[in-house]
């Protein structure tokens, strides 16, 4: 009987080594111990692949605005292709149109469900700010506690702290003048732009 480590059981699953590990200790995945180190039998590897334990991936994108549609069809395909190339196979296609502060998006509560029923083991977005502008970390960990991969397309180091800074104002100035105004409101509008102004001046 061939034994494998967790990093070369992970490469054949698509899967992260943690996503691997946290099988493990969650009776997902039989293996042995060896020291300090697990190592998985190959029929544990094929009954996997055999869709015994189905690999779910979900997208998940999000924009602020109705008038950002085309920015959301963007994301869609974006991650189709994505997955397609990575050899994901998504079973679900979750979408929002609200800002990233909003905690009762439809879409995130419906991402909730899927993840609290099993239903999916890997979610897969561009960028952080499209899952969350705030608590990230929080959102990854309570995935993860389900035994769901988060993967992030694009990696927001590039994006310098002043940068973020910025996004960070405009969100939460976004957020509470659409509850102080409404979301359509002009006044909302001339609110945004004038701290834009403000930013850019300084």
């Amino acid at each position: 009987m061939k034994l494998y480590r967790t990093g070369e059981v992970a490469e054949r699953l698509g899967v992260s080594k943690m996503t691997v590990l946290r099988w493990i200790k969650a009776g997902k995945i039989k293996a042995f111990r060896i020291g300090r180190e697990y190592r998985i039998p190959e029929n544990e590897i094929l009954r996997i692949l055999e869709g015994k334990t189905p690999n779910k991936t979900v997208i998940y994108a999000r924009v602020s605005s109705r008038n950002q549609k085309e920015d959301l069809e963007r994301q869609i395909e974006y991650l189709k292709n994505y997955c397609t190339a990575k050899g994901y196979h998504i079973t679900k296609t979750i979408t929002d149109i609200s800002s990233g502060l909003n905690e009762n998006r439809k879409g995130l509560k419906q991402l909730f469900k899927l993840v609290e029923s099993g239903e999916v083991t890997r979610v897969v977005i561009t960028s952080k700010d499209r899952l969350t502008r705030f608590g990230f970390k929080y959102l990854e960990r309570y995935l993860n506690s389900h035994g769901v991969e988060l993967e992030v397309v694009f990696d927001d180091e590039e994006k310098t702290p002043e940068k973020e800074l910025v996004k960070d104002l405009l969100a939460i100035v976004t957020s509470f003048a659409g509850r102080l105004y409404g979301m359509r409101s002009h006044k909302k509008k001339r609110l945004i732009e004038a701290v834009k102004n403000a930013l850019r001046d300084d």
